[in-house]
């Protein structure tokens, strides 16, 4: 199949997306605006604080070099969004992008495992909130109390989504200056105060390792860097919303991955240089290092503040998240999915698409109910959102490699010239280097459902949603840009 090209030579139908109709949005989110979002969503503190404990217990120390991995990595991905968000800004973000850069089919397969990634990464977040929940009004963290604490942070996000696109900004902003606050002003309190190692430590596993190779360990404890960087996708998502996306989007993408990557990395340094008895943790004496470190740096009262800073983070990550919202009323707007009469409805007084943002509550309340069957529910959790994130992420990735290849020559307003190819190629290379870590079973004692449980759900995602497109062929309704002509 041939690539059909606009005068402008890219794939698809180039110029006015959706035909000539007027436009819902209202170009209410301004440029920083934007960049909070994808800031929140990403979340330094959000991440680090899920994770620090498991992953310093996995790789020691030196599992720090995870943020500069992952970093490098996704930065590249963020260069090929940028250039196609750039051609094509359009609400949904990575099913439009794929829909005009492949065809409808591959479009409707990268949107499907997008949004349910997207879902299930609300309730990674929301549920790595619970125990902090639980800390700062002091009851015991239990399953059933995480569960509960789950489900009341995915309803407030939701409230507020609810409320519109300006108060989305708003708590966009107030959630980067929670950020920014937990990472830098908690971090430099505890170098200050409370560190008692120097940085020699990042190249001591501690004996994480044991007698082995130190690299499985530390593929394993880099989670929490394949966890910190994504979320700058999440710029594109409400595209139609930001004035002159062209050039803000991909500068906010690119920003976000500096100063989140920056902002995480100095989070978890702090932290680290103030762990007493690393040996503690790889043990699992010491099984939530970062709540030990506040309360014994700050006491109660301290604590209990940065708490609430922390829960200000997550609260921001999962109103962020819910933008899964935008690529559900994207799905709709096309008729892809069942129910789209009802999911493409928006609100035209708060400008929100009402029953996509309630979907994107539901599914992820769920999802933290069925934890309750699950042991280590957070990380099997975590690592299916990854997954699914990483997967939509590449087959956009791959989509752009085979345009471009096709004969696409980017035409947006931020493009990578003589080096979008090779950027292009090391992208995609780095995607499947993540998907393959965390895909690969780490417990051979563990039953073989539960160790492969990563892989399996992905796999049961992907089944389902042939399955799905092939029999309702949905993909096939839309006559919305894209690369091929598909008929029902």
């Amino acid at each position: 199949m041939t690539v059909p090209t606009s005068p402008d030579g890219a794939p698809g139908t180039a110029g006015a997306e959706h035909g000539e109709e007027k436009s819902e949005f209202r170009k209410d989110m301004g440029p920083w605006a934007n960049f909070a979002l994808g800031f929140t969503y990403l979340s330094p503190v959000v991440s680090t604080y899920t994770l620090f404990g498991t992953a310093l217990a996995d790789g020691g120390p030196p599992m720090i070099w995870a943020f500069v991995m992952a970093g490098c990595g996704q930065f590249l991905v963020a260069l090929v969004f940028g250039e196609v968000v750039a051609q094509y800004p359009v609400a949904g973000g990575v099913y439009p992008w794929a829909r005009r850069l492949w065809g409808t089919r591959w479009a409707w397969m990268t949107g499907w495992v997008y949004m349910w990634a997207l879902l299930i990464t609300i309730t990674s977040v929301a549920y790595g909130a619970g125990p902090y929940i639980a800390i700062l009004l002091g009851f015991d963290a239990t399953v059933h109390t995480t569960v509960l604490c789950t489900i009341g942070l995915i309803l407030v996000a939701v409230l507020i989504n609810y409320a519109g696109t300006k108060s989305l900004s708003w708590a966009a902003l107030i959630g980067f200056g929670a950020e920014l606050i937990g990472a830098i002003v908690v971090g430099v309190i505890l170098l200050v105060t409370h560190r008692f190692h120097g940085l020699g430590v990042l190249f001591d596993d501690y004996g994480a390792a044991g007698d082995g190779s130190y690299l499985p360990v530390f593929l394993g404890a880099a989670i929490i860097g394949f966890y910190q960087y994504y979320g700058f996708e999440a710029c594109g998502d409400v595209a139609e919303e930001v004035k002159n996306p062209g050039k803000v989007i991909p500068k906010a993408m690119r920003r976000t991955i500096y100063v989140g990557g920056a902002a995480a990395t100095f989070t978890c340094l702090t932290l680290l240089l103030a762990v007493v008895d690393y040996q503690a943790v790889i043990s699992g004496k010491d099984a939530d290092p970062a709540v030990r470190i506040l309360f014994d740096a700050l006491g109660e009262a301290g604590a209990r503040i940065v708490m609430a800073v922390v829960l200000i983070s997550f609260l921001s990550c999962t109103i962020s998240l819910q933008a899964a919202a935008w690529l559900i009323y994207s799905y709709a707007r096309d008729e892809m999915i069942i129910g789209h009469r009802f999911l493409r409805k928006f609100s035209p007084t708060r400008a929100v698409p009402e029953y996509a943002l309630l979907v994107a509550a539901v599914i992820p309340t769920l999802i933290a109910v069925g934890s309750l069957i699950s042991t280590d529910a957070l990380t099997k959790i975590v690592s299916f959102a990854i997954l699914g994130i990483y997967a939509s992420f590449q087959m956009v990735v791959l989509a752009a490699l085979r345009a471009r290849l096709k004969g696409w020559k980017p035409s947006g307003e931020y493009r990578l010239g003589r080096w979008g190819l090779l950027v292009n190629i090391g992208a995609l290379a780095y995607g499947i280097f993540a998907i393959v870590t965390i895909a690969w079973p780490r417990t051979p004692e563990a039953a073989w459902y539960d160790n492969w449980i990563v892989l399996l759900g992905g796999g049961v995602v992907v089944a389902v949603g042939l399955l799905y497109m092939f029999t309702t062929h949905h993909y096939g309704r839309s006559d919305a840009p894209s690369a091929n002509a598909i008929p029902d």
